[in-house]
C-alpha cells in the first residue's frame, strides 16, 4: 500500500494542521512532503464539510480518503481500493460510509428546541454564509462551503455554561450526539471521529489482506478525543485558545509544545522516529 508498510495519519484540521486564526498550514509543508515521500496517507478527519475538504485536498495534492463532519461520513475515492468496502454507497465519485442521519433531521430537532433556548445559540443554517463568515472569519466563498453540510449542524453557543449543559441534555434526549470542537458545538448522530477512524483503518487492513497498519491521530480539542483514544498513537497539538483535551490514554502519546501546524510538524516528526521512520525535516 505504501513504502511505510501501512502507516496512516488521521488529522484534525482547524487548530491542528491548520492555524487556528489564519487557516494556513505553512509550517507543516515540509513534514507533509516527508510523509508524501514515505507513502503515508494524510487523512483529514474534521468537522468540515466535503466541499471544504475537497478544496484543501487540492492544495495538498491529496487523493486519499477523508472523514467529514466529525465522523458523520467517510469519503473514499472510487477505485482507491481494489473493491468498494462493505457498507458503502457510490455517490459523486466516492464510496461513502455514512454514520449519521441527514442534516435536515438535526435541523428539525434544533427548531423544536429553539423556543426554550431563544437567543442562546445560532446555527449555521439560520446564520447563512454571511453569519458564518462573521463567526469564523472565513471568506464569503469559504463560508458558503462550510454551510454545505450533509450530515450535521454546527452551532455557536451564546448562553451560560449551566444553560449549555441543559441544552446538551435536551439534545441527547432527542437522539443527538453533540460534540464540542474548538469553536462550535456540532449536532449529529451516534458518530464521532474515533468510530470513523476505526472503520477506515480496518478498510486499509482489508485492502492489504489484514496487513499491519500503524496509525497516528492528531487533534487539539474535545471533538478529537474519540480518535485520539482510538488510534495506536496520538498527537495532541497545543492550542492558543484552550487547554489540551483530557485523555485517558497514557501510552504512545505526544504533546506538542508548538502551536497549530508548527506543533503538528513537531509531533509528526517524533511519531515517525518512534516507528523507525525518518522524521527529519530538510
Amino acid at each position: 500500500m505504501s513504502e511505510s508498510g501501512g502507516a496512516l495519519v488521521f488529522t484534525d484540521l482547524d487548530g491542528s494542521l491548520l492555524d487556528h486564526h489564519s487557516y494556513r498550514f505553512d509550517e507543516a509543508r515540509t513534514m507533509l512532503a516527508v510523509l508524501h515521500s514515505l507513502g503515508i496517507p494524510v487523512i483529514p478527519t474534521t468537522s468540515k464539510t466535503r466541499s471544504e475538504i475537497e478544496v484543501l485536498r487540492g492544495e495538498l495534492a491529496s487523493e486519499h480518503p477523508f472523514i467529514a463532519e466529525n465522523g458523520a461520513a467517510i469519503f473514499i475515492p472510487e477505485g482507491y481500493f481494489a473493491q468498494a468496502p462493505a457498507g458503502t454507497v457510490l455517490r459523486d465519485g466516492y464510496w461513502v460510509k455514512e454514520f449519521s442521519a441527514a442534516r435536515e433531521h438535526w435541523l428539525a430537532i434544533l427548531e423544536d428546541q429553539a423556543p426554550g433556548f431563544a437567543g442562546e445559540f445560532e446555527c449555521f443554517y439560520r446564520a447563512g454564509p454571511e453569519g458564518i463568515a462573521d463567526m469564523t472569519g472565513l471568506s464569503g466563498a469559504a463560508a458558503q462551503r462550510a454551510n454545505e453540510r450533509e450530515y450535521s449542524e454546527p452551532l455557536q453557543w451564546r448562553g451560560s455554561v449551566s444553560r449549555k449543559a441543559e441544552f446538551v441534555t435536551a439534545l441527547r434526549e432527542k437522539g443527538a450526539n453533540p460534540l464540542q470542537g474548538g469553536r462550535f458545538l456540532t449536532l449529529a448522530g451516534n458518530c464521532d471521529k474515533g468510530r470513523a477512524l476505526v472503520w477506515l483503518r480496518q478498510a486499509f487492513r482489508d485492502a492489504q489482506q489484514n496487513g499491519e497498519v500503524s496509525d497516528l491521530a492528531v487533534g487539539d480539542s474535545g471533538n478529537d478525543i474519540a480518535m485520539l483514544e482510538a488510534a495506536q498513537s496520538a498527537l495532541v497539538v497545543r492550542s492558543p485558545v484552550h487547554d489540551y483535551p483530557d485523555l485517558k490514554r497514557k501510552k504512545n502519546l505526544i504533546y506538542s509544545t508548538e502551536f497549530g501546524p508548527a506543533g503538528w510538524a513537531q509531533g509528526v516528526g517524533q511519531w515517525l522516529e518512534s516507528i523507525g521512520l525518518t522524521g527529519t525535516q530538510t
